[in-house]
């Protein structure tokens, strides 16, 4: 693994170009978009894509998202039926990841489908990421920027806590605004099939195709985001919990949930402040689990609807036994 001397880039137009030079080189930049900081790196460039999976550590049958800057660039890499073309007119660029059939001679590296016959496409509305893929020219291949399976970045800080000298440069954006990945969206033939719920809600994909989303049943992995452990800090966590014990830490939700030692996602009850808090909130709570003896978080009930259907997902992937 090459040791880098990790920079923090600005969000300026030098930091941008810096960028571009290191991901054109085949290194690792990890950059904001509105849902998570991604780890970005050619994705067409063989050694430049596994050097994301050594950098993360992720295993080589997870597959990535390749992010692009418009639907022109998209439609060169991915065949898109009429549903996928409505849904990416309706929902990019933003928090959004088709998984489309790959269109052969596209020049990807087979890093980035793993081995699949699909490609996961998107176009992140955060305009750095706009700015920087522009300035590319082509894909990016960028799952989030932290070690995999651990809790992921939303914020610079938290990319260089994981992988510092790991890649060779991170552009701070600052906090991201949404906190919590794409939702991802296959088909089968013309039925839309939820692969992970994320930032946008589910109830919004549906009333744009007029017609309910099927749901992932379990199996192989089809897309990124769908192992069992996933998201996870150090500390132990049980979730759905009405109240903490001695041995625990508070993780709340709603106006009934303070009084305790820890954070609360949203007191208001709000799912767009609880989703952009979620994993900010459980770097701060997994470190104050260490500092007081190893305890574990508890975390209260959330209402499985909208953007609540992504948080406990992610909350089940992080409470899960480690492998």
């Amino acid at each position: 693994m090459v040791d880098y001397n990790t920079v923090k880039l600005s969000d300026g137009p030098r930091g941008i170009r810096a960028a571009v030079s290191l991901l054109k080189s085949g290194d690792p930049v990890a950059f904001p978009t509105e849902t998570v900081y991604g780890l970005g790196a050619d994705a067409c460039n063989d050694r430049a894509v596994a050097g994301i999976f050594e950098a993360k550590n992720r295993p080589s049958f997870n597959p990535l998202i390749a992010h692009v800057a418009n639907l022109e660039i998209a439609e060169t890499i991915a065949s898109f039926s009429d549903s996928a073309r409505d849904l990416a007119q309706a929902f990019w660029p933003g928090p959004l990841t088709l998984v489309l059939p790959r269109k052969p001679d596209t020049g990807l590296s087979d890093l980035v489908t793993a081995g699949l016959d699909t490609v996961a496409v998107r176009i992140p509305a955060h305009p750095l990421a706009q700015e920087l893929l522009n300035a590319f020219g082509g894909p990016l291949a960028a799952p989030s920027a932290n070690p995999s399976g651990r809790v992921s970045a939303t914020s610079a800080d938290h990319v260089l806590d994981g992988l510092r000298h790991r890649i060779a440069a991170v552009v701070d954006g600052g906090q991201c605004e949404v906190g919590l990945e794409s939702t991802i969206v296959g088909f089968d033939g013309d039925i839309s099939v939820l692969l992970r719920p994320g930032g946008l809600p589910v109830e919004a994909i549906a009333a744009c195709l007029g017609q309910e989303m099927q749901r992932f049943k379990g199996g192989d992995i089809t897309a990124p985001g769908q192992m069992t452990s996933h998201y996870s800090p150090d500390a132990g966590m049980r979730i759905n919990a009405s109240a903490p014990q001695d041995d625990e830490i508070w993780l709340g939700f709603g106006p009934d949930q303070t009084g305790y030692r820890g954070l609360n996602l949203s007191v208001s009850g709000d799912m767009v402040e609880a989703a952009a808090n979620l994993f900010s909130h459980l770097r701060e709570l997994d470190a104050l689990a260490k500092t007081e003896g190893g305890k574990s978080i508890a975390v209260a009930s959330i209402p499985k609807t909208g953007l609540g259907l992504a948080i406990n997902d992610r909350l089940q992937r992080a409470a899960a036994p480690k492998d």
